[in-house]
């Protein structure tokens, strides 16, 4: 009689064992076409700011639909001590998930930026100025943020093509 009591119990922790599955953002996800490059923020008070940005697409590799998605960034390299962050971007969720074989742009702006009242192109001459590099942090639900990519930011305004949009 004990056995009978225990086995629903059994099953029941099994069940919840299998919807805990953990995902693995390094083994279901691919980021590829990245991009980098700097853009200009609203000038305030005859100050320019410029902010580094990462751009790259992002391929769901399992064989599952993702409902929930999510990237962001960091900035290492910059004349600040501290690494600089980015916003959290949603990549999918359960209205929209990412499903097997598909691929998303997702762009990431850094929460860090230069200022200067110097032309936003001159910023890059600057003594102070400091080269940073984008990291790619992906995860999936509640898994452990992966480092999926990392590429310098290249010392452009805009992305490319976009000066060739300007030109007259």
């Amino acid at each position: 009689m004990p056995l009978a009591r225990v086995a629903p119990a059994l099953l029941l922790l099994a069940g919840l064992v299998v919807a805990c599955n953990r995902h693995d953002p390094a083994a279901e996800l691919e980021v590829f076409d990245i991009e980098t490059y700097w853009i200009v923020d609203s000038p305030r008070d005859g100050q320019n700011f410029i902010a580094p940005v990462i751009r790259f697409r992002l391929r769901n590799t399992s064989e599952g639909r993702l409902s929930s998605v999510q990237a962001r960034a960091r900035f290492p390299g910059t004349a600040e001590d501290e690494p600089w962050g980015s916003i959290q971007e949603q990549v999918s969720n359960w209205r929209e998930p990412l499903e097997p074989g598909e691929d998303r742009l997702v762009t990431v702006r850094s929460v860090g930026r230069y200022q200067a009242a110097a032309d936003p192109d001159d910023m890059f001459r600057s003594p102070g100025f400091k080269d940073p590099r984008a990291e790619v942090f992906v995860r999936i639900g509640n898994s452990n943020w992966a480092r999926l990519a990392e590429a310098p930011v290249e010392r452009r305004i805009g992305a490319a093509g976009v000066q060739d949009l300007a030109a007259p």
